[in-house]
């Protein structure tokens, strides 16, 4: 059995109670009802282990894709994470008839990021390699970082940014190596993608996984050989990925490929909504960005001559001076904008990034009086 996660009493009743599911509290049964309440697919994995169940005979003799496989829409657990459900029936039978399951939770579908800090001993990389893309003299001593712990907190404070290994307002889950995970919402319809912080192709910073699409992550509560993963402090659910590490994942190519057709698309739902929740003249900002935004993901549908370096530079001028006159957040401004971006020139977003600080820079010091003209 594993231990409380420290659910509420109101909390651990948010699930369906009938004839057929009755769990202990503290059980597995108990922790994956509760993961699925919070709109989580969860999925099995082996007992005691970080890995998924075992797939049934018929998969284990044959190779094929999840998407050619009868298993998962006949109700079983082959395939992983790509079997993850919400349904209390299903979690319920198979959980029912391996009690010793532990809880894997699938990140994409679950709308989840969750930074995975690890804290191995292992030897410190090159200076290219501690921060993708950032550029680290050979002339900084790098003495004295020893893990992930580290490289994220230096991301942050390059960043003017709070550590997320310290960030209170989110779940976050002690796991038994030492590591944490950091678990975060993405923006709705905003996939992102996996990665391993020792990967040269694609990484956030060393020994910084990321789950997200394509990826699962341990549910807290979950004990294995190695120990059991416990949620810190009180917080038990996940906070809106904040604006600078989208900002950062974007430059890091976390961002999916782009699709083979573009069309222009609104102004994303989210950003809308954390403009027109900041400072004053909420309805006026929130269009005045509407406008510089729509303008941006236009390009979408040209692929050349649609002005695209000079519309993203405008409106971030524009977000500038929004950002000066307190209007909106700069991670606010800065995270919709590399959105926008991204939706009209997909893969270009180092060089989107550039042009974004450049333009906010310079109308920060241009404080915009909502009113006048944008």
């Amino acid at each position: 059995m594993t231990p409380d996660l420290g659910i509420s009493g109101s909390d651990s009743t948010q699930f369906a109670v009938t004839d057929t599911i009755r769990p202990a509290p503290g059980s597995p049964l108990h922790l994956a009802l509760w993961c699925a309440a919070q709109g989580w697919p969860v999925h099995p994995l082996a007992p005691r282990r970080k890995t998924p169940a075992a797939n049934c005979q018929a998969c284990r003799g044959q190779a094929h894709s999840y998407r050619d496989c009868p298993c998962i829409e006949l109700g079983r657990w082959c395939h992983g994470f790509y079997a993850a459900t919400c349904d209390p029936n299903v979690i319920s039978a198979w959980w029912g008839r391996r009690p010793d399951f532990g809880v894997g939770v699938s990140c994409g579908p679950a709308g989840l990021i969750v930074i995975d800090v690890d804290a191995h001993q292992a030897a410190l990389p090159g200076p290219g390699r501690l921060l993708p893309g950032i550029h680290i003299p050979e002339t900084v001593s790098l003495r004295g970082l020893r893990h992930g712990f580290h490289s994220l907190a230096v991301l942050a404070a390059l960043r003017g940014a709070p550590d997320p290994a310290q960030d209170a307002s989110t779940l976050r889950v002690r796991t038994p190596s030492g590591g944490m995970h950091i678990w975060y919402a993405a923006e709705p319809g905003q996939a992102w993608r996996c990665s391993a912080g020792s990967s040269p192709s694609r990484a956030l910073a060393w020994q910084v996984d990321v789950r997200a699409h394509g990826g699962y992550i341990i549910a807290p509560g979950t004990t294995t050989d190695a120990g059991t993963y416990t949620a810190l402090g009180t917080v038990r659910r996940p906070a809106q990925l904040p604006g600078w590490l989208a900002v950062e994942l974007a430059r890091t190519g976390h961002l999916p490929a782009p699709p083979a057709q573009r069309t222009a698309t609104p102004m994303p739902r989210r950003a809308h909504e954390a403009v027109v929740a900041a400072g004053g003249g909420h309805d006026a900002a929130a269009r005045t960005m509407d406008t510089v935004l729509a303008a941006v993901i236009g390009c979408a549908t040209m692929s050349q001559g649609a002005g695209f370096s000079d519309k993203l530079n405008r409106a971030a001028y524009t977000a500038g001076g929004l950002v000066g006159a307190g209007h909106l957040t700069a991670d606010e401004a800065e995270s919709a904008l590399l959105g926008a971006a991204a939706q009209a020139r997909p893969g270009q977003e180092r060089r989107a990034l550039q042009i974004i600080q450049s333009g906010m820079t310079a109308g920060r010091r241009q404080p915009l009086t909502l009113g006048d003209r944008t």
